[in-house]
């Protein structure tokens, strides 16, 4: 598979339209504050002050902002995974991350692919996804009509199983790395004993 070629302006303006839009609004309450200040409206920016600062005081407004952050973060290192890896085109196109929002293990995107790319793939790199997106465990889910339509939870939180998704719409894709019930870890299979070592008694009679 190629490398990924250079990626379009408007392609990465895409990819960076959270950061643009947060960037833009501190920008402008920025320049509201200041204004209201020069000339004299001191309530006027004591309001735009606490609107910003009560939430970061809160608790709730911490884990708001905590679990955002996350889901940018999440996004961009799938973004790397799919450059980095054979998930993308012979023209350097990765699939479009359509939305990623917070679950109470971690995250959980919804993924267009592209042609050529399939939720296995997913599943093959899911090694390569939880060490980039700093998680415990990934899975991958596949819609039961759209093929194209990917779902990866991201799980971040030890001792939180996932609740997973509407089973009549996604199906999970199984992992070689699963060890379901009667299924034993690679760990902790006996190995047989090597017959070189073993001690021969001998008979009498």
């Amino acid at each position: 598979m190629p490398a990924a070629g250079r990626t379009p302006s408007l392609v990465r303006a895409w990819r960076w339209r959270t950061e643009f839009a947060l960037l833009v609004t501190a920008v402008a309450v920025l320049a509201l504050t200041v204004s209201a200040t020069v000339n004299g409206s001191w309530w006027a920016a004591a309001a735009m002050t606490g609107a910003v600062s009560v939430p970061a005081a809160t608790r709730f407004g911490r884990g708001w902002v905590g679990a955002h952050f996350w889901c940018l973060f999440s996004r961009h290192r799938i973004q790397r995974v799919c450059l980095e890896t054979p998930m993308h085109t012979t023209s350097g196109r990765i699939p479009l991350v359509l939305w990623i929002a917070p679950t109470a293990e971690g995250e959980r995107a919804f993924i267009v692919t592209r042609a050529g790319i399939c939720a296995e793939d997913f599943e093959a790199f899911s090694g390569e996804l939880e060490a980039a997106c700093l998680a415990s465990q990934v899975l991958v889910w596949r819609h039961r009509r759209r093929a194209d339509l990917v779902a990866v939870e991201i799980v971040r939180r030890d001792g939180r199983a996932p609740a997973g998704l509407d089973g009549g719409h996604w199906v999970r894709i199984p992992s070689s790395r699963d060890t379901g019930p009667g299924l034993a870890s690679p760990l902790e299979i006996e190995e047989p004993p090597d017959p070189r070592t073993t001690l021969l008694i001998p008979q009498t009679g």
